[in-house]
Protein backbone atom coordinates (compact mmCIF):
# COMPACT_ATOMS: atom_id res chain seq x y z
CA UNK A 1 0.00 0.00 0.00
CA UNK A 2 2.87 2.27 0.77
CA UNK A 3 4.43 1.31 -2.56
CA UNK A 4 1.10 2.09 -4.29
CA UNK A 5 1.03 5.56 -2.79
CA UNK A 6 4.56 6.14 -3.90
CA UNK A 7 3.68 5.05 -7.44
CA UNK A 8 0.61 7.33 -7.41
CA UNK A 9 2.75 10.25 -6.31
CA UNK A 10 5.07 9.59 -9.26
CA UNK A 11 2.38 9.05 -11.94
CA UNK A 12 0.07 11.91 -10.91
CA UNK A 13 2.47 14.78 -11.86
CA UNK A 14 3.29 13.01 -15.13
CA UNK A 15 -0.43 12.73 -15.94
CA UNK A 16 -1.03 16.40 -15.15
CA UNK A 17 1.84 17.39 -17.43
CA UNK A 18 0.48 15.25 -20.26
CA UNK A 19 -3.00 16.69 -19.79
CA UNK A 20 -1.70 20.28 -19.90
CA UNK A 21 0.27 19.43 -23.02
CA UNK A 22 -2.84 17.98 -24.65
CA UNK A 23 -4.94 21.04 -23.78
CA UNK A 24 -2.26 23.41 -25.12
CA UNK A 25 -2.01 21.40 -28.32
CA UNK A 26 -5.77 21.49 -28.73
CA UNK A 27 -5.83 25.28 -28.24
CA UNK A 28 -3.01 25.70 -30.74
CA UNK A 29 -4.92 23.53 -33.18
CA UNK A 30 -7.98 25.80 -32.78
CA UNK A 31 -5.82 28.90 -33.41
CA UNK A 32 -4.16 27.30 -36.42
CA UNK A 33 -7.53 26.25 -37.81
CA UNK A 34 -8.82 29.85 -37.53
CA UNK A 35 -5.79 31.21 -39.38
CA UNK A 36 -6.09 28.53 -42.03
CA UNK A 37 -9.76 29.34 -42.51
CA UNK A 38 -8.92 32.98 -43.15
CA UNK A 39 -6.11 32.02 -45.54
CA UNK A 40 -8.41 29.66 -47.41
CA UNK A 41 -11.04 32.40 -47.74
CA UNK A 42 -8.43 34.83 -49.08
CA UNK A 43 -7.21 32.26 -51.59
CA UNK A 44 -10.79 31.76 -52.81
CA UNK A 45 -11.20 35.51 -53.33
CA UNK A 46 -7.93 35.71 -55.25
CA UNK A 47 -8.86 32.70 -57.35
CA UNK A 48 -12.30 34.16 -58.17
CA UNK A 49 -10.90 37.56 -59.25
CA UNK A 50 -11.12 37.86 -63.03
CA UNK A 51 -7.94 39.01 -64.81
CA UNK A 52 -8.09 42.69 -65.71
CA UNK A 53 -10.68 43.77 -63.17
CA UNK A 54 -8.10 45.97 -61.45
CA UNK A 55 -5.19 47.02 -63.59
CA UNK A 56 -2.41 49.60 -63.73
CA UNK A 57 -0.79 50.54 -67.03
CA UNK A 58 1.90 53.07 -67.98
CA UNK A 59 1.88 54.30 -71.56
CA UNK A 60 2.61 57.76 -73.00
CA UNK A 61 4.67 59.39 -75.74
CA UNK A 62 8.09 60.84 -76.48
CA UNK A 63 9.11 63.27 -79.22
CA UNK A 64 12.41 64.90 -80.08
CA UNK A 65 14.31 66.19 -83.06
CA UNK A 66 16.29 68.92 -84.76
CA UNK A 67 15.24 72.28 -86.22
CA UNK A 68 17.04 74.87 -88.29
CA UNK A 69 15.44 78.15 -89.34
CA UNK A 70 15.91 81.49 -91.05
CA UNK A 71 13.72 84.46 -90.09
CA UNK A 72 13.46 87.80 -91.86
CA UNK A 73 11.64 90.69 -90.19
CA UNK A 74 10.93 93.86 -92.16
CA UNK A 75 9.89 97.05 -90.34
CA UNK A 76 9.81 100.53 -91.85
CA UNK A 77 11.80 99.35 -94.87
CA UNK A 78 14.59 97.78 -92.81
CA UNK A 79 15.07 94.00 -92.78
CA UNK A 80 16.71 91.95 -90.06
CA UNK A 81 17.75 88.34 -90.67
CA UNK A 82 18.08 85.78 -87.88
CA UNK A 83 19.33 82.22 -88.27
CA UNK A 84 19.37 79.46 -85.69
CA UNK A 85 19.13 75.76 -84.98
CA UNK A 86 18.59 73.50 -82.01
CA UNK A 87 19.09 69.90 -81.01
CA UNK A 88 16.89 68.67 -79.59
CA UNK A 89 14.18 70.95 -80.96
CA UNK A 90 13.06 72.67 -77.76
CA UNK A 91 9.57 73.49 -79.06
CA UNK A 92 8.84 69.85 -79.85
CA UNK A 93 10.85 67.88 -77.27
CA UNK A 94 8.44 66.11 -74.94
CA UNK A 95 8.32 63.13 -72.62
CA UNK A 96 4.80 62.41 -71.38
CA UNK A 97 4.18 59.15 -69.51
CA UNK A 98 0.49 58.44 -69.00
CA UNK A 99 -0.64 56.49 -65.94
CA UNK A 100 -3.88 54.53 -66.23
CA UNK A 101 -5.63 52.91 -63.27
CA UNK A 102 -8.65 50.75 -64.11
CA UNK A 103 -10.95 49.66 -61.31
CA UNK A 104 -13.27 46.95 -62.57
CA UNK A 105 -15.07 47.67 -65.81
CA UNK A 106 -16.62 50.96 -64.70
CA UNK A 107 -13.88 53.33 -63.55
CA UNK A 108 -10.68 54.62 -65.14
CA UNK A 109 -8.21 57.15 -63.71
CA UNK A 110 -5.95 58.98 -66.19
CA UNK A 111 -2.93 61.09 -65.30
CA UNK A 112 -0.42 62.43 -67.84
CA UNK A 113 2.45 64.67 -66.70
CA UNK A 114 4.66 66.19 -69.37
CA UNK A 115 8.28 67.28 -69.37
CA UNK A 116 9.11 69.73 -72.16
CA UNK A 117 11.34 72.77 -72.66
CA UNK A 118 12.84 72.43 -69.13
CA UNK A 119 9.39 72.52 -67.52
CA UNK A 120 7.07 70.00 -65.92
CA UNK A 121 3.33 70.33 -66.51
CA UNK A 122 0.18 68.21 -66.56
CA UNK A 123 -1.65 67.45 -69.79
CA UNK A 124 -4.68 65.98 -68.05
CA UNK A 125 -5.78 64.28 -64.83
CA UNK A 126 -9.29 62.91 -64.48
CA UNK A 127 -11.58 60.06 -63.46
CA UNK A 128 -13.97 58.44 -65.95
CA UNK A 129 -17.08 56.45 -65.09
CA UNK A 130 -18.39 54.18 -67.85
CA UNK A 131 -21.96 54.57 -66.70
CA UNK A 132 -23.72 52.79 -69.57
CA UNK A 133 -23.10 51.74 -73.17
CA UNK A 134 -22.48 54.95 -75.07
CA UNK A 135 -22.24 57.08 -71.92
CA UNK A 136 -19.03 58.17 -70.14
CA UNK A 137 -19.02 60.67 -67.27
CA UNK A 138 -15.69 62.34 -66.54
CA UNK A 139 -14.47 64.76 -63.87
CA UNK A 140 -11.16 66.50 -63.33
CA UNK A 141 -8.72 68.24 -65.68
CA UNK A 142 -9.21 67.44 -69.38
CA UNK A 143 -9.04 68.79 -72.94
CA UNK A 144 -12.28 70.50 -73.92
CA UNK A 145 -14.29 69.12 -76.86
CA UNK A 146 -13.83 72.08 -79.23
CA UNK A 147 -13.17 70.59 -82.65
CA UNK A 148 -11.03 67.46 -82.91
CA UNK A 149 -7.41 68.51 -83.42
CA UNK A 150 -6.36 69.25 -79.83
CA UNK A 151 -8.19 66.29 -78.34
CA UNK A 152 -7.52 63.59 -80.95
CA UNK A 153 -4.77 64.56 -83.38
CA UNK A 154 -2.12 66.68 -81.62
CA UNK A 155 0.04 63.85 -80.22
CA UNK A 156 3.41 63.62 -81.96
CA UNK A 157 2.89 60.04 -83.13
CA UNK A 158 -0.55 60.89 -84.58
CA UNK A 159 0.17 64.28 -86.15
CA UNK A 160 1.38 63.86 -89.74
CA UNK A 161 3.65 66.91 -89.49
CA UNK A 162 6.19 68.16 -86.95
CA UNK A 163 4.21 71.33 -86.11
CA UNK A 164 0.70 72.16 -84.93
CA UNK A 165 -1.63 74.28 -87.07
CA UNK A 166 -1.41 77.83 -85.71
CA UNK A 167 -4.29 79.03 -83.58
CA UNK A 168 -6.45 75.93 -83.88
CA UNK A 169 -4.76 74.05 -81.05
CA UNK A 170 -4.26 77.25 -79.00
CA UNK A 171 -7.99 78.04 -79.06
CA UNK A 172 -8.88 74.68 -77.49
CA UNK A 173 -8.19 74.89 -73.73
CA UNK A 174 -7.65 72.29 -71.04
CA UNK A 175 -9.76 73.04 -67.98
CA UNK A 176 -11.27 71.76 -64.71
CA UNK A 177 -14.84 70.51 -64.71
CA UNK A 178 -17.17 67.66 -65.61
CA UNK A 179 -17.80 66.06 -68.99
CA UNK A 180 -20.36 63.72 -70.54
CA UNK A 181 -19.49 61.92 -73.79
CA UNK A 182 -20.45 58.91 -75.85
CA UNK A 183 -21.98 57.78 -79.11
CA UNK A 184 -24.77 55.71 -80.62
CA UNK A 185 -25.74 54.19 -83.98
CA UNK A 186 -28.21 56.14 -86.07
CA UNK A 187 -29.51 53.65 -88.61
CA UNK A 188 -26.62 53.03 -91.00
CA UNK A 189 -24.95 56.16 -89.65
CA UNK A 190 -23.38 56.93 -86.27
CA UNK A 191 -23.23 60.01 -84.10
CA UNK A 192 -21.14 61.03 -81.10
CA UNK A 193 -21.47 63.75 -78.50
CA UNK A 194 -19.23 65.45 -75.97
CA UNK A 195 -20.42 68.12 -73.51
CA UNK A 196 -18.44 69.80 -70.73
CA UNK A 197 -19.05 72.31 -67.94
CA UNK A 198 -15.82 73.94 -66.70
CA UNK A 199 -14.35 76.95 -64.88
CA UNK A 200 -13.82 78.68 -68.21
CA UNK A 201 -11.49 81.23 -69.75
CA UNK A 202 -10.21 84.43 -68.12
CA UNK A 203 -9.89 87.78 -69.88
CA UNK A 204 -6.39 89.30 -69.78
CA UNK A 205 -5.37 92.95 -69.80
CA UNK A 206 -4.58 92.92 -73.54
CA UNK A 207 -7.80 91.21 -74.68
CA UNK A 208 -6.46 87.66 -74.93
CA UNK A 209 -7.91 84.85 -72.82
CA UNK A 210 -6.29 82.11 -70.75
CA UNK A 211 -7.67 78.90 -69.24
CA UNK A 212 -6.88 76.00 -66.94
CA UNK A 213 -7.32 77.75 -63.58
CA UNK A 214 -8.46 75.53 -60.72
CA UNK A 215 -10.00 78.59 -59.02
CA UNK A 216 -12.74 80.22 -61.11
CA UNK A 217 -12.42 83.98 -61.59
CA UNK A 218 -16.19 84.46 -61.48
CA UNK A 219 -19.36 82.62 -60.47
CA UNK A 220 -20.16 81.58 -64.03
CA UNK A 221 -19.21 78.35 -65.75
CA UNK A 222 -18.33 77.77 -69.39
CA UNK A 223 -20.23 75.28 -71.56
CA UNK A 224 -18.43 73.46 -74.36
CA UNK A 225 -20.08 70.92 -76.62
CA UNK A 226 -19.46 69.00 -79.83
CA UNK A 227 -21.72 66.87 -82.01
CA UNK A 228 -20.18 64.55 -84.58
CA UNK A 229 -21.83 62.64 -87.42
CA UNK A 230 -20.42 59.69 -89.37
CA UNK A 231 -22.81 59.54 -92.35
CA UNK A 232 -21.35 56.46 -94.07
CA UNK A 233 -21.67 52.90 -92.80
CA UNK A 234 -17.89 52.36 -93.17
CA UNK A 235 -17.18 55.40 -90.92
CA UNK A 236 -14.77 56.85 -93.48
CA UNK A 237 -16.06 60.39 -92.96
CA UNK A 238 -16.80 62.34 -89.80
CA UNK A 239 -18.04 65.92 -89.65
CA UNK A 240 -18.49 67.86 -86.43
CA UNK A 241 -19.71 71.16 -85.05
CA UNK A 242 -18.65 72.65 -81.69
CA UNK A 243 -19.34 75.63 -79.50
CA UNK A 244 -17.89 77.14 -76.32
CA UNK A 245 -19.73 79.86 -74.40
CA UNK A 246 -18.98 81.59 -71.11
CA UNK A 247 -18.26 84.82 -69.26
CA UNK A 248 -14.57 85.66 -68.97
CA UNK A 249 -14.41 88.82 -66.81
CA UNK A 250 -13.19 88.85 -63.21
CA UNK A 251 -15.72 88.88 -60.38
CA UNK A 252 -16.41 92.45 -59.30
CA UNK A 253 -14.79 94.06 -62.36
CA UNK A 254 -16.45 96.14 -65.07
CA UNK A 255 -15.72 93.31 -67.53
CA UNK A 256 -17.57 90.69 -65.44
CA UNK A 257 -20.31 90.17 -68.04
CA UNK A 258 -17.91 90.02 -70.98
CA UNK A 259 -18.80 86.95 -73.05
CA UNK A 260 -16.50 84.80 -75.14
CA UNK A 261 -18.08 82.73 -77.89
CA UNK A 262 -16.09 80.18 -79.88
CA UNK A 263 -17.32 78.00 -82.75
CA UNK A 264 -15.53 75.17 -84.55
CA UNK A 265 -16.28 73.02 -87.59
CA UNK A 266 -14.19 69.93 -88.31
CA UNK A 267 -13.84 67.19 -90.92
CA UNK A 268 -11.95 63.90 -90.95
CA UNK A 269 -11.85 61.57 -93.99
CA UNK A 270 -9.86 58.32 -94.10
CA UNK A 271 -10.30 55.82 -96.91
CA UNK A 272 -8.20 53.20 -98.69
CA UNK A 273 -8.15 53.50 -102.47
CA UNK A 274 -5.98 50.45 -103.09
CA UNK A 275 -3.08 50.64 -102.73
CA UNK A 276 -3.20 54.29 -101.48
CA UNK A 277 -4.53 55.33 -98.06
CA UNK A 278 -5.96 58.85 -98.25
CA UNK A 279 -6.31 60.97 -95.09
CA UNK A 280 -7.87 64.46 -95.14
CA UNK A 281 -8.41 66.63 -92.07
CA UNK A 282 -9.70 70.18 -91.64
CA UNK A 283 -10.91 72.49 -88.90
CA UNK A 284 -12.20 76.07 -88.83
CA UNK A 285 -12.40 78.10 -85.58
CA UNK A 286 -14.13 81.43 -84.92
CA UNK A 287 -13.70 83.33 -81.64
CA UNK A 288 -15.61 86.47 -80.62
CA UNK A 289 -15.17 88.36 -77.34
CA UNK A 290 -17.43 91.24 -76.35
CA UNK A 291 -16.02 94.70 -77.01
CA UNK A 292 -14.53 96.33 -73.89
CA UNK A 293 -11.89 99.01 -73.14
CA UNK A 294 -8.27 98.17 -72.40
CA UNK A 295 -5.43 100.22 -70.94
CA UNK A 296 -2.39 101.13 -73.02
CA UNK A 297 0.62 100.14 -70.84
CA UNK A 298 2.75 102.97 -72.26
CA UNK A 299 0.56 105.96 -71.27
CA UNK A 300 -2.51 104.48 -69.46
CA UNK A 301 -4.87 105.71 -72.20
CA UNK A 302 -7.91 103.60 -73.07
CA UNK A 303 -8.42 101.86 -76.38
CA UNK A 304 -10.74 99.22 -77.84
CA UNK A 305 -10.96 96.95 -80.87
CA UNK A 306 -13.15 94.31 -82.48
CA UNK A 307 -11.95 91.17 -80.67
CA UNK A 308 -12.55 88.71 -83.51
CA UNK A 309 -10.18 85.80 -84.26
CA UNK A 310 -10.27 83.08 -86.93
CA UNK A 311 -8.05 80.06 -87.48
CA UNK A 312 -8.28 77.16 -89.89
CA UNK A 313 -6.23 74.43 -91.51
CA UNK A 314 -6.63 71.94 -94.34
CA UNK A 315 -4.35 68.91 -94.32
CA UNK A 316 -3.94 65.88 -96.55
CA UNK A 317 -1.70 62.83 -96.64
CA UNK A 318 -1.25 59.77 -98.84
CA UNK A 319 0.46 56.50 -98.00
CA UNK A 320 0.78 53.37 -100.20
CA UNK A 321 -0.19 50.90 -97.47
CA UNK A 322 -1.06 48.28 -100.10
CA UNK A 323 2.41 48.31 -101.68
CA UNK A 324 5.23 45.87 -100.96
CA UNK A 325 8.45 46.41 -99.05
CA UNK A 326 9.54 49.62 -97.37
CA UNK A 327 7.48 51.77 -99.79
CA UNK A 328 4.33 50.99 -97.81
CA UNK A 329 5.84 52.73 -94.77
CA UNK A 330 6.41 56.08 -96.54
CA UNK A 331 3.85 58.88 -96.27
CA UNK A 332 3.63 62.28 -97.95
CA UNK A 333 1.73 65.02 -96.07
CA UNK A 334 0.90 68.68 -96.60
CA UNK A 335 -1.05 71.41 -94.79
CA UNK A 336 -2.16 75.00 -95.24
CA UNK A 337 -2.91 77.09 -92.13
CA UNK A 338 -4.36 80.56 -91.62
CA UNK A 339 -4.51 82.46 -88.33
CA UNK A 340 -5.94 85.97 -88.03
CA UNK A 341 -5.98 87.83 -84.71
CA UNK A 342 -7.78 91.16 -84.05
CA UNK A 343 -6.76 94.22 -86.06
CA UNK A 344 -5.73 97.30 -84.01
CA UNK A 345 -5.08 95.23 -80.90
CA UNK A 346 -1.66 94.78 -79.31
CA UNK A 347 -1.34 91.31 -80.90
CA UNK A 348 -3.09 91.71 -84.26
CA UNK A 349 -1.64 89.68 -87.14
CA UNK A 350 -2.46 87.99 -90.44
CA UNK A 351 -0.48 84.72 -90.50
CA UNK A 352 -0.19 81.86 -93.00
CA UNK A 353 1.90 78.71 -93.23
CA UNK A 354 2.51 76.10 -95.90
CA UNK A 355 3.87 72.87 -94.45
CA UNK A 356 5.02 69.72 -96.27
CA UNK A 357 6.48 66.54 -94.87
CA UNK A 358 7.86 63.11 -95.69
CA UNK A 359 7.34 60.43 -93.03
CA UNK A 360 8.62 56.91 -92.46
CA UNK A 361 6.54 54.67 -90.20
CA UNK A 362 8.51 52.02 -88.31
CA UNK A 363 5.22 50.82 -86.83
CA UNK A 364 1.71 52.17 -86.38
CA UNK A 365 2.93 54.18 -83.37
CA UNK A 366 6.53 55.06 -84.27
CA UNK A 367 7.35 57.63 -86.96
CA UNK A 368 10.33 59.57 -88.31
CA UNK A 369 9.41 62.88 -89.97
CA UNK A 370 11.16 65.40 -92.17
CA UNK A 371 9.03 68.56 -92.29
CA UNK A 372 9.56 71.89 -94.04
CA UNK A 373 7.43 74.88 -93.10
CA UNK A 374 7.20 78.31 -94.68
CA UNK A 375 5.61 81.01 -92.53
CA UNK A 376 4.55 84.55 -93.40
CA UNK A 377 3.03 86.96 -90.91
CA UNK A 378 1.92 90.55 -91.38
CA UNK A 379 1.32 92.59 -88.22
CA UNK A 380 -2.10 94.24 -88.05
CA UNK A 381 -1.52 95.54 -84.52
CA UNK A 382 -2.24 99.17 -83.72
CA UNK A 383 0.34 101.60 -85.14
CA UNK A 384 -1.05 104.48 -83.10
CA UNK A 385 -0.34 102.60 -79.87
CA UNK A 386 3.08 101.42 -81.04
CA UNK A 387 2.32 97.70 -81.35
CA UNK A 388 2.90 97.31 -85.10
CA UNK A 389 5.85 94.97 -85.75
CA UNK A 390 6.07 94.75 -89.55
CA UNK A 391 6.25 91.65 -91.74
CA UNK A 392 7.95 88.40 -90.78
CA UNK A 393 8.88 85.35 -92.86
CA UNK A 394 10.38 82.18 -91.42
CA UNK A 395 11.51 79.02 -93.18
CA UNK A 396 12.16 76.03 -90.91
CA UNK A 397 13.37 72.47 -91.47
CA UNK A 398 12.38 69.93 -88.81
CA UNK A 399 13.77 66.45 -88.34
CA UNK A 400 11.43 64.82 -85.87
CA UNK A 401 11.00 61.44 -84.16
CA UNK A 402 7.89 60.44 -82.24
CA UNK A 403 6.88 57.25 -80.46
CA UNK A 404 3.86 56.15 -78.48
CA UNK A 405 5.04 54.21 -75.44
Amino acid sequence: MIQGNKLLKILLPIGLLLMQSFIATAQQTVVDSSVLDRLNELEKKVASTKPGEDHVMIVGLATMGFATYKTTNTLNGTSTVTKGNSFPDADHFELSPMFLWRHGNKFLVEFEPSFSNNGLSVNWANVSWFAAPGLIIRAGYFVLPLGTYAKREAAGWINKLATDPMGVADMTPTDYGVEVSGGQPLGNMKFNYDFALTNGNQLQADGTITSGNIVDNNNNKTFTGRLGLLPFSNSSLEVGVSGMFGKVGDQGSEQLNTMAKVYAFDLNFVKLYKPILVNIKAQYNIQDIDKVYYTNPSDSSLYTFNNHTTAYFVQGSIRPTGAEGFIKNIELAGRYTSFNTPTNSSFGSDQHTITVGLNYWFSWRTVFKVTYESYKGNSTASKLLGFYSGTTTTNTLFIHFAIQL
